[in-house]
């Protein structure tokens, strides 16, 4: 069946910016935390246990009801879905707002994330229908790459603001108007889609994805936190079993939530592949960069926000320069130079010492950014690309959830190199003066080793601090090396599948061309990649 390919007009482009505000919001909500904790542990006095679900309960849901969300806005209607999620997230900010105990805000997070699930495969897969011409679609994408991008980067200057002149509740409350103005304009500008032959909602597959999702991810971030240990293992283990079972459910069931046709192309699980990868590399050096801001170089929290504003302001040149390049040499070429790209900045990171200043460390990171903007603007256009026009949520939903998978991966398995770096040099060099316990603190992290400094004197305090600097300095190092080693392999990876999809349609041209004639809308321009697989 022919996709037509008509231009968007202003409309449709005044329909994206209202779409990208929720996006922005969803993302500054998981960033803007890490500078409201003093203040609200100060008020509610939470357990160390109750901080971290305070934390975790929010990015859990969120990522456990993607590929829900993102099936039922399949079903139901992608923009009643979004709308339904954004009347949830408002009512759910203000009760957070408004908690009067750890407990309460645990559940009101809770909320947060599920009506947050909402808003990303709503958001991509009316994207994807409002914008059919390939190029107005690319650009479209990047802006709402861009704005998820710079919610994470914006939530903790945002924040400070708000906490130098209100109280920790006020981070919440701003969620409220934007969400009324998307309730209001979403029905005058955002055009309804749906599956016109749904079928039945598959409630065990849905809540087989949950476990999955919710498990692994546990898992993952137990062991990231911990080390290794039977928890941490069991949970991943028992996710990835209840995810067989999701695959099997999804062969056999009537109406499948997924189309796992899609899987058997590389067009659509080479990019989820590489969102994985990009975001593996991006978010777990992300551990390091803010330590070594407010750390060694002794910036507040919100100073070290400031500074990492320029790696979100040059994300658009990367994403502007993708997009434009995309139709010329086609989108695996601009995916590989953007992973070449984000590598040099690795490079760089990969030099950093302790007395390295603030600028050495921001245009590292900001090179990073410039390269995997890009890549993330041409990956998620091509899933959305290849799935068909009636599954763009699903699609949508699995490349969210392929780059919280990532996400997740990056920081346990870059923060779990970066530990054994440290604590090894930190066993052989600490100073010879400290009594076993200080000793166990000082090797555990950085943190622990500026506290215990603190206690002190002098000249003892100061020698700690330097050799705990340049552990760090080390283990920051060596997580940039491995950063560089994931981002070039993929960029390896495209270059090599790239050439063997190139080698086979230069040898089945005639063939396809035969088969699919001009304008059947079989193969798409500057691709590069198979084409999409038919779905019955």
């Amino acid at each position: 069946m022919t996709e037509e390919s008509e231009r968007a007009g202003a409309r449709q482009w005044i329909g994206l910016a209202v779409l990208v505000l929720p996006c922005v919001l969803a993302s500054m909500d998981m960033s803007v935390m890490f500078v409201t904790l003093p203040s609200l542990t100060a008020d509610l006095h939470p357990s160390s246990a109750e901080l971290l679900w305070i934390m975790d309960s929010y990015g859990f849901l969120l990522a456990g009801l993607l590929i829900t969300m993102g099936t039922l806005g399949d079903r139901i209607g992608r923009r009643r879905v979004l709308l339904i999620g954004a009347a949830a997230f408002g009512l759910a900010s203000i009760l957070a707002a408004y908690s009067t105990g750890p407990e309460t805000l645990i559940a009101t997070r809770a909320l947060m994330g599920i009506a947050g699930s909402t808003l990303a495969p709503s958001t991509l897969s009316l994207i994807r229908n409002m914008f059919s011409d390939e190029r107005q679609r690319a650009t479209a994408v990047g802006v709402w790459t861009a704005g998820f991008a710079g919610g994470a980067v914006v939530g903790p200057i945002i924040g400070g603001l708000l906490l130098e002149h209100f109280w920790w509740g006020s981070v919440f409350l701003i969620n409220v108007p934007v969400m009324i103005l998307l309730l209001v304009l979403g029905p005058l500008l955002l055009p309804e889609y749906r599956d016109p032959e749904p079928g039945r909602f598959d409630l065990l597959g849905a809540l087989l994805s949950l476990v999955a999702v919710l498990a692994v991810i546990y898992g993952i971030k137990t062991t990231a936190e911990h080390g290794f240990a039977w928890p941490g293992a069991v949970c991943i283990a028992a996710g990835l079993g209840v995810g067989a079972l999701f695959v099997r459910r999804q062969r056999t069931a009537a109406h499948p939530m997924i189309d796992l046709a899609l899987f058997r192309t590389r067009r659509f699980n080479l990019p989820l592949l590489i969102d994985a990868l990009a975001t593996f590399a991006m978010v777990g050096f992300s551990l390091f960069n803010w330590q070594f801001m407010q750390l060694v170089l002794g910036m507040s929290p919100f100073e070290s926000a400031l500074w990492s504003l320029p790696t979100f302001l040059v994300m658009p040149v990367g994403i502007a320069l993708a997009t434009a390049m995309a139709p010329r040499i086609g989108k695996p070429n601009v995916m590989a130079a953007g992973l070449v790209v984000a590598a040099a900045g690795y490079v760089a990171l990969a030099l950093i010492e302790t007395d390295s200043s603030i600028v050495h460390l921001v245009s590292a990171l900001a090179v990073v950014s410039i390269g995997i903007g890009g890549v993330s603007a041409v990956v998620t256009e091509v899933i959305l690309s290849a799935a068909p026009p009636e599954r763009a949520g699903a699609a949508s939903a699995l490349a969210e959830t392929s780059a919280e998978f990532g996400g997740a991966l990056g920081i346990a398995v870059l923060g779990s190199i970066g530990t054994a770096v440290y604590r090894s040099q930190m066993e052989s060099q600490a100073p010879a003066d400290l009594t076993p316990e200080q000793r166990a603190g000082a090797e555990e992290t950085l943190g622990a080793a500026a506290e215990t400094a603190a206690a002190l004197p002098h000249r003892t305090a100061e020698a700690l601090r330097r050799v705990a600097f340049d552990a760090f300095s080390h283990e920051m190092r060596i997580a940039a090396v491995a950063a560089l080693v994931v981002t070039a392999g993929g960029a390896i990876l495209i270059a090599t599948l790239l050439r063997g999809a190139q080698a086979a349609r230069t040898h089945g041209c005639a063939a396809e061309d035969a088969e699919h004639p001009a304008g059947s809308g079989r193969r798409d321009e500057a691709d590069g990649l198979p084409a999409r697989t038919p779905t019955s």
